[in-house]
């Protein structure tokens, strides 16, 4: 049986709507330790990382001199200690489950589950996350993780966001649908393995995904993935902060995850931008709860 580490990062930091720091709180409460067991594994909850409020700090303090990145330092801090708990958890033989908090404890994610083994990563996600903070139209670090962790530009001597053994030949994102220029501009530069709705609309989740996980996996030690749930229809999880019109139905989400599991070599996940102030009865932190169990092997038979 798995043992899956529940660690919450409950930071708003990089995002640009209050709420999301609730997010752990709310999949908690919509029974993610019940769907986790339903998935044969064994939850074991570490409880949530210290993360001051963001009323007592000042957005810019650590701002670049060359962009905008709000709260740099405070995500910098967050990243260093969740990183840590994420490679602690594998060192003990768990399986990390992060619990966003918005996206930008992704870096934190990345940088702890690729310290001591090669790793691919799935980013299923409405957005690409590969502004920099020269870049970046808003300066929020919830679109920045995967430069970040890749060590893009500015963050090219960030060791606290750097994931060392993360290979951009072992990226894929599934189901853009908001890119902004700079961030077309470099997923074609590097050669990123990036899918969009259309081509899902064209070929298919399955057909989709399972390509994405062929090119995640492949030579690696293990999979991280990342799980935005404005990666879906506002319809099926409108409680996210940008949320973005044509998204994958449920469904196809839970279709996706069945996948993950299926490769058995699923190594750390989070669970982002669930925002409980803009849901509707927590029902998009109930999914959550539902495709992490799918990702973990739940099935009906």
């Amino acid at each position: 049986m798995r043992n899956v580490r529940i660690i919450g990062a409950p930071t708003d930091f990089g995002a640009n709507r209050r709420g999301v720091d609730m997010g752990p709180s709310a999949i908690r409460y919509a029974g993610l330790a019940d769907e986790l067991e339903s998935a044969d594994t064994e939850p074991m909850d570490g409880g949530d990382l210290f993360v001051p409020r963001a009323e007592e700090r000042d957005p810019d303090a650590d701002a670049p001199p060359d962009g905008r990145a709000k709260f740099l330092g405070e995500t910098a801090a967050v990243s260093r200690q969740l990183g840590n708990e994420v490679a602690r958890a594998l060192s003990n033989g768990e399986t990390p489950l992060v619990l966003g908090g918005d996206h930008s404890v992704a870096i934190g994610s990345l940088s702890g589950t690729a310290r001591e083994a090669d790793v691919g990563a799935v980013w299923f996600d409405a957005h690409a996350d590969l502004n920099t903070p020269a870049t970046s139209p808003s300066g929020n670090i919830h679109g920045m993780p995967l430069a970040a962790a890749l060590g893009i530009d500015e963050f090219a001597d960030t060791e606290w966001a750097n994931a060392p053994r993360l290979s951009p030949e072992n990226i894929a994102l599934v189901g853009l649908r908001s890119v902004d220029p700079a961030e077309q501009e470099l997923l074609r530069e590097r050669g990123f393995a990036a899918y969009t709705m259309s081509d899902i609309d064209e070929h298919g989740i399955t057909d989709v995904v399972e390509e994405a996980l062929s090119i995640a996996t492949e030579g690696v030690d293990g999979l991280h993935v990342s799980l935005d749930l404005d990666w879906l229809d506002p319809n099926v999880a409108p409680g996210v902060g940008t949320p973005v019109r044509g998204g994958v139905t449920y469904r196809e989400a839970h279709s996706a995850m069945e996948m993950v599991a299926d490769t058995g070599v699923l190594r750390s996940m989070e669970l982002v931008e669930v925002n409980p102030t803009l849901d509707q009865h927590n029902e998009t932190a109930e999914l959550a709860t539902e495709l992490a169990a799918s990702a973990f092997g739940k099935r009906v038979l």
